[in-house]
């Protein structure tokens, strides 16, 4: 599993483990685990030419640091000193034994195999000043590699944002541990293939801000039947969805839920709605009237295709007034809304879009794209609910400040219509299961998007049926010794 810290824990464990470690040995660690990456890139020494942008902190001596050792091993090393008089003088002083050089011609960057940006780290803020955006933007049109110094330089680590002129790194090599910015879109997305080298912070660091599962820890809680299990067992998911306008919806949504392990599913809905359900998943139990007198359930997903009429505000706050799980999305986020607040006892997951989570909170949707994180954890404050926030990087923040989930799954393939239904169904499958309102909208949300992915192959449009269809895939692929 990936774990992020913020800032203030990573600077926290960097003074203890510094406590009892000569000094400069992490910085060392540091430049030495940059180094091999750049190498590694590189794929030469003698030849190779690295350009290095260099800040005033402690991301500058990084960069010489390790320019040193390049240098050391043949590589031509330039440095561009951003603030001259700021900069770390003991690595520039090593840059300069080992070989390297310190230039004021950025030109040199117009030929570097490779470019390492030590501008600012994990202590900025804001975007990147002119000059060294200046920098940056002429080493884009360059021939190198762009190699970023624990994060890229004008994303803010804590939280991904980016408020200005950033780096767009090809590779990002961080260290210690992995930062939020690296996790969270936007500075995700500008921190191409990451890396994180261990110099030795574990012991000092605190429980994570955010955590993101891998293939392994998704196989570890992946649902899976007993020998002795029944339907009931499995899990019976109750389904509110569709409507004669939005016939589509239900059935995404139920195929979902089946597709994702679900032991039954009892749909309620209108006899046109229910029709059509029955009609490609047979296999479904239907009933009308309101979902509380439907039957035996674990869990609820209201919302997809719904409608915000009078009835579909009576089966809302029927369903809420369950004490199972319950799942909202959609239509059913819309009415959540209207009346503002959400008083319940029994876990609630809320599976909003950008545009749906901004309505939710009275914000313009622009604010919530540009600080996810930050809008997510107060969504899930204001309404005492898990909430899954839909995305390239989809988040999901608990109601009492647990870390947040980060799935980065995601593929632009998914922006296609009924994929949202497809992943509520996938969700309260999970839900139904047993899984806590957070594993499972992490859980669901890495299969989807590896399912969307697995359709795509190579690139090519899908459908919202073909991320069904793959979902059973999705999941042999993560955990194959458990689809026994």
């Amino acid at each position: 599993m990936k774990h992020a810290h913020g800032v203030a824990e990573v600077r926290a464990a960097e003074a203890a483990a510094m406590a009892g470690l000569p000094d400069g040995a992490l910085m060392d660690r540091a430049a030495t685990g940059l180094a091999t990456v750049c190498l590694g890139l590189l794929g030469r020494a003698y030849g190779a030419r690295v350009v290095l942008l260099v800040g005033s902190g402690d991301n500058g001596g990084d960069a010489l640091y390790a320019g040193a050792r390049l240098a050391g091993r043949g590589v031509g090393v330039d440095a561009l000193l951003l603030n001259p008089e700021r900069v770390h003088t003991a690595g520039l002083a090593a840059l300069v034994r080992a070989g390297g050089r310190v230039t004021i011609d950025a030109a040199v960057l117009d030929r570097a195999d490779l470019v390492v940006d030590g501008i600012v780290g994990i202590g900025g803020s804001g975007g990147l000043r002119p000059a060294a955006a200046d920098l940056v933007a002429r080493a884009a049109r360059g021939p190198g590699l762009m190699v970023a110094v624990d994060l890229p330089s004008g994303v803010d680590a804590d939280s991904g944002e980016v408020r200005g002129p950033a780096v767009r790194a090809d590779v990002t090599v961080t260290f210690g541990t992995w930062k939020p910015a690296l996790l969270i879109d936007p500075g995700a997305g500008l921190a191409g293939a990451t890396t994180c080298v261990d110099i030795g912070l574990g012991a000092h660091l605190p429980s994570p801000a955010m955590r993101s599962l891998q293939a392994a820890d998704v196989a570890a809680r992946l649902p899976v039947p007993g020998r002795s299990d029944d339907k009931y067992r499995r899990g019976v998911l109750g389904v509110v969805a569709g409507s004669p306008t939005y016939l589509g919806a239900a059935v995404l949504a139920v195929g979902g839920a089946l597709a994702a392990g679900a032991g039954m599913v009892r749909f309620v809905g209108a006899a046109e709605v229910a029709g059509a359900v029955r009609a490609r998943w047979p296999e479904v139990v239907v009933a009308d009237g309101l979902p509380s007198a439907a039957g035996r359930v674990q869990a609820w997903v209201v919302g997809p295709g719904g409608g915000v009429d009078d009835a579909a505000r009576a089966v809302l706050a029927d369903v809420l007034g369950t004490d199972v799980p319950v799942l909202l999305d959609a239509d059913a986020l819309s009415l959540l809304t209207q009346r503002g607040e959400l008083r319940r006892r029994a876990p609630t997951l809320l599976t909003p879009h950008a545009g749906e989570l901004a309505r939710l909170l009275g914000v313009e949707r622009d604010a919530v794209q540009a600080q996810r994180l930050t809008h997510v954890r107060r969504a899930a404050a204001q309404y005492g609910a898990t909430v899954l926030l839909k995305g390239s990087t989809t988040l999901i923040a608990g109601p009492a400040g647990e870390p947040v989930w980060v799935n980065g799954t995601g593929t632009g393939w998914l922006a296609t219509a009924g994929s949202g239904d497809v992943l509520s169904g996938a969700c309260g499958a999970l839900l139904a299961a047993g899984s806590v309102a957070d594993e499972a909208g992490a859980l669901g949300a890495y299969l989807h998007g590896l399912a969307a992915r697995l359709a795509a192959g190579t690139g090519a449009p899908i459908t919202a049926a073909g991320i069904i269809d793959l979902l059973p895939a999705a999941w042999r692929s993560v955990a194959p010794e458990k689809d026994q």
